[in-house]
């Protein structure tokens, strides 16, 4: 079988231990992420009476729990109070800890069209907060999310609680709503380690 005249140039490179073309296009993407630098990510679960947020910062031997915990709203607030007080906590945790990038939750289709209008007032609360400080951010589909702690995309909380307690190595396991922030937070440093065809979308 013939080969052309690139083929040979190429082959005639690897014999002299010299990357090709090719070979150095492949291997930057990789050589870049290798040598990440350290990264303080925020982690948010939105939701109108418990909104879940996380802060890790990475760059050591394991992730590093920075802040953790819930937004609690009591069930007699109304909506708007709700949502101010999601901003403001925010803005809060964005001030004191500098993160250089966010990571929510993805949409999801919800069955009951006011819960999901509700979700999405949290949501928007929670992004515009991050927003203005001009923070980045990023979502996640709830199952890749699942899929990148425990390896399965059907995980229950309870089991995504507990690899986070793992991986974060926390002395008590964090409450549903911050695992799941902490879980987003620590998908995201995750997917920024490694090469992807399909990096995480910015919105």
């Amino acid at each position: 079988m013939g080969i052309s005249i690139q083929q040979f140039e190429q082959m005639k490179a690897r014999l002299n231990g010299r990357p090709t073309g090719n070979a150095r296009a492949a291997a930057a993407p990789v050589a870049r992420h290798a040598r990440r630098a350290p990264e303080t990510i925020l982690g948010i679960d939105p939701s109108l009476r418990g909104t879940g947020y996380g802060i890790i910062r990475t760059g050591g031997p394991h992730p590093v729990t920075l802040a953790q915990g819930t937004i609690a709203c009591p069930k007699d607030w109304e909506r708007s109070r709700c949502l101010a007080r999601i901003s403001q906590t925010l803005r809060d945790l964005l001030l004191e800890h500098g993160p250089q990038v966010c990571v929510v939750e993805g949409l999801f289709f919800a069955q009951n069209l006011k819960t999901a209008i509700i979700m999405g007032e949290a949501r928007g609360a929670a992004m515009a907060a991050v927003g203005e400080s001009g923070v980045e951010i990023y979502e996640l589909a709830t199952r890749k999310v699942k899929q990148a702690i425990v390896g399965y995309g059907g995980a229950q909380k309870i089991a995504v609680a507990k690899m986070v307690q793992r991986m974060l190595k926390l002395a008590e396991l964090p409450a549903p709503d911050a695992a799941d922030a902490l879980a987003l937070a620590l998908a995201h440093a995750q997917e920024q380690s490694r090469f992807s065809l399909r990096p995480p979308k910015k919105i």
